[in-house]
């Protein structure tokens, strides 16, 4: 009853769950894995994906769900479910995922691995010559750094480490044992996170992967002599770490103190998961239950390989790097002719430039940091960095700028979820040769990505900017899709400098010009821009709006969106991640459109499209449509004004709403359907596309080009969703019919039954008196 009841709750509400639509898209990752028409390799990282992406799902989001279980908090989830309810629903649903992840490892991935040149095999699977080098690993490097650790009444339970590979062995003595009298003792080893996840053997002309878990359990023994190992199961776990403000959309400050009091008392996180081996041992499982107040919802049994974030190895073996799909060559961009890169101060002085990574390379403005400073005419370089490379030539240059006596201004986040160590670190460094370091600002993230190099020409001082979606890391520029900026435009420049002395300073300027800012105002001015959309709607003048982003979760804007739907504005969104917004639905959402695009890049970009009556406002930007970008970070959106790059802007939403190879279409109840073209439909691939200089594309990205493409889709979708409707009435009149022809003959065979019974009945009340009684008696 209880489940019908939140499916009811769930269904009812005008909003999707944040993190069931999370869990949704980590779906869409594994549909990716299987994907037949991608390499093994590629299939198999996109497998490791799924599973990095629910590691840190379980520690921040189920994290933050027990922030307020733990601490005896209301919570009310998007969907009206209750902190309790949504505990049995959001974990059932990961349950179903794991056991999805796990077959499709099982049953669609490892029987294509002879056949692709390697194997993972157990050591019982193993040849002689081939088992001696395992046990010398395990001798030479494995056995030296295990630290079996008992629990008993002596000694306490041991601190386990989050996401760690660890064997629960329990043993036990003969009856004559001095120690424990033939008593079950259970033991924890752990398996050091340093080692390689798989030791490599070659076998002819085939690798081979042995899983680390699978050396140590046949070496087990080693570790307890003399004693009889009951059982050995392995399991890993996954603890608490949400303790910042940014997850808890509805979280008092004072709550976060009292939680970070907490943890004070305690060195790690409460445990949120608990995977492990099938069969596993009832006294080693009663013991972690009760220790850690976890049930059978945070259990989660796994039939194939724990942790799969470890197949990464596979693809970097040596044998394989060629094997996983490569990208093509990032092309020039469409406002950079080719040479111009070798003098971009020169070049920058008189055009604007967009840049579209990774299509794109993110190496002009890398390049242009470094010629800023060795150039004796910069005179200053301010910058805001989220992420960094590893050997980042982005620090690189900013200690050379310092080192030349250049004035350098950098705030560090040091919040960036995972990075806080590089950041102090890098951050550090710069402190030491001189250059203004701020880490943070007090209690927002900032997330917004800007660079500022002022530069003395002649008499004048021109400020070249660049701002963007992505941040300033080589790596992740070459498989994150994000949009840049690079200006000498006064008005930016204005508005950048205004920006840094508010996030370095004591600053609140009244207005920018071109930039629109968080957590000033850019809840009001996004909703103000679609209330405009709404009035010319209403005046039958052209309107729509087209955004593009990781997350749509804000309910103030979700309810904007609703009522701009209700009033005929065409609205699209492209949401890669979380989309609480639900589309489509009569009455409230059907003018709007939701789809996502998972594929060989990770998307990125931030994109606002509002058409204004035919004179379009288009940002880019930091900022994604959540509560957080909003209340609780530092970000900006820049305004594009130059045609040529409004016109590019326009350009690149226009392909990924085309595109039939990556997408997915959102439905009304949340769910997802691939995108795929229809007959005599071109294929559109927005991750090869882009890497062509394609001027007939960029001459149609009009406003007008882009309102007909929002026309063209709606009468499709209208169309489609008719055919499916009358399909549907069709298949119910069909079905009803069945029905009613069942009955008919269900009916005709009970009458033929109860006249054979009223037959038996008349015969047994003429005949005998004592047939009767027997009657009577049954």
């Amino acid at each position: 009853m209880k489940l019908f009841k939140s499916a009811d709750l769930i269904r009812k509400s005008k909003y999707i769950s944040r993190d069931l639509s999370w869990l949704r898209f980590n779906y869409r990752v594994l549909d990716m894995a299987k994907d037949t028409g991608r390499t093994l390799f590629d299939r198999l990282r996109f497998l490791a994906i799924t599973s990095s992406n629910l590691d840190e799902f379980f520690m921040i989001r189920v994290g933050s769900l027990y922030n307020y279980l733990d601490y005896g908090k209301e919570r009310v989830d998007y969907s009206g479910l209750r902190e309790l309810p949504f505990r049995r629903k959001l974990l059932d649903f990961a349950h179903r995922f794991t056991n999805d992840q796990s077959l499709t490892y099982q049953n669609e991935l490892k029987p294509q691995f002879e056949k692709a040149g390697f194997n993972i095999l157990r050591m019982d699977e193993l040849t002689e010559l081939e088992l001696k080098k395992a046990d010398g690993y395990f001798k030479n490097t494995i056995f030296p750094l295990l630290t079996p650790m008992v629990y008993d009444s002596y000694h306490g339970f041991p601190l386990m480490m989050n996401q760690m590979l660890i064997f629960g062995v329990v043993t036990r003595t003969g009856p004559d044992s001095v120690m424990d009298n033939g008593h079950e003792r259970l033991t924890f080893v752990q398996i050091p996170q340093n080692l390689s996840r798989f030791f490599e053997l070659t076998r002819k002309d085939k690798v081979i992967f042995v899983p680390i878990e699978e050396i140590v359990r046949a070496n087990l023994p080693k570790l307890f002599r003399n004693v009889e190992i009951v059982s050995a199961d392995l399991f890993r776990i996954t603890r608490n770490g949400d303790f910042t403000l940014e997850e808890s959309d509805d979280i008092d400050v004072d709550f976060i103190k009292e939680i970070q009091v907490g943890l004070k008392t305690r060195k790690k996180g409460r445990v949120v998961r608990l995977e492990v081996e099938h069969d596993a041992s009832p006294v080693m499982m009663a013991v972690l239950k009760e220790r850690w107040k976890i049930d059978n919802g945070n259990v989660f049994v796994i039939n194939s390989l724990i942790d799969m974030k470890g197949l990464l190895q596979i693809l970097k073996h040596p044998n394989f790097r060629g094997k996983s799909t490569r990208m093509p060559a990032p092309v020039v961009p469409l406002s950079l002719p080719e040479g111009a890169e070798e003098n971009l101060f020169e070049f920058l002085k008189h055009h604007d430039v967009l840049l579209h990574h990774p299509y794109n390379s993110i190496e002009p403005v890398v390049r242009l940091l470094e010629q800023a400073a060795e150039d004796p005419h910069v005179l200053g370089i301010k910058q805001t960095i989220y992420r960094l490379a590893d050997d980042s030539r982005v620090t690189a240059a900013l200690l050379k700028a310092a080192e030349n006596g250049k004035h350098v201004s950098v705030l560090f986040e040091v919040k960036a979820r995972f990075d806080e160590e590089r950041n102090i670190r890098e951050g550090s460094k710069l402190e030491k040769a001189g250059c203004f370091v701020i880490y943070g600002v007090s209690k927002y993230k900032t997330h917004t990505k800007m660079l500022m190099i002022i530069r003395k020409e002649g008499e004048k001082v021109t400020r070249y900017v660049h701002i963007g979606s992505g941040n300033y890391n080589e790596q992740t520029s070459k498989i994150y899709t994000d949009v840049s900026m690079l200006t000498t435009n006064d008005v930016y420049g204005h508005d950048v400098s205004e920006f840094f002395n508010v996030i370095t300073g004591h600053s609140q300027p009244d207005d920018y010009e071109y930039l629109i800012t968080a957590p000033k105002d850019m809840r009001q001015q996004i909703i103000h821009l679609i209330r405009e959309e709404v009035r010319n709607a209403k005046k039958g003048l052209p309107s729509g709006i087209v955004m593009k982003m990781n997350s749509l979760e804000d309910k103030e804007l979700i309810d904007e969106f609703y009522k701009a739907s209700k009033a005929g504005v065409p609205i699209r969104f492209v949401v890669r991640g979380i989309c609480c917004l639900r589309p489509g639905r009569p009455g409230l959402s059907e003018n709007i459109e939701v789809r996502s695009i998972v594929g060989d890049l990770l998307e990125h970009s931030r994109l606002f499209y509002f058409h204004q009556a035919g004179n379009p406002k288009v940002y880019a930007g930091s900022a994604d449509i959540m509560v957080r970008s909003f209340d609780r970070r530092i970000e900006a959106l820049f305004l594009i004004v130059n045609p040529q790059l409004k016109r590019e802007a326009i350009s690149i939403l226009m392909l990924n709403l085309l595109d039939n190879q990556n997408s997915y279409l959102m439905r009304e109840d949340g769910a997802y359907v691939r995108n795929r073209p229809a007959e005599n439909e071109p294929s559109v691939n927005v991750h090869r596309d882009f890497y062509r200089r394609d001027e007939e594309r960029l001459a149609a990205a009009t406003p007008e080009g882009l309102l007909h493409l929002l026309f063209q889709q709606t009468r499709r979708n209208k169309q489609e969703a008719d055919e499916a409707a009358a399909l549907a009435e069709e298949e119910a009149n069909e079905l009803a019919e069945a029905c009613a022809e069942a009955q008919e003959d269900e009916l005709e065979e009970l009458t033929e039954q109860a006249v054979q019974e009223i037959s038996v009945v008349q015969a047994l009340v003429e005949g005998e008196p004592d047939e009767k009684a027997d009657f009577a008696n049954s």
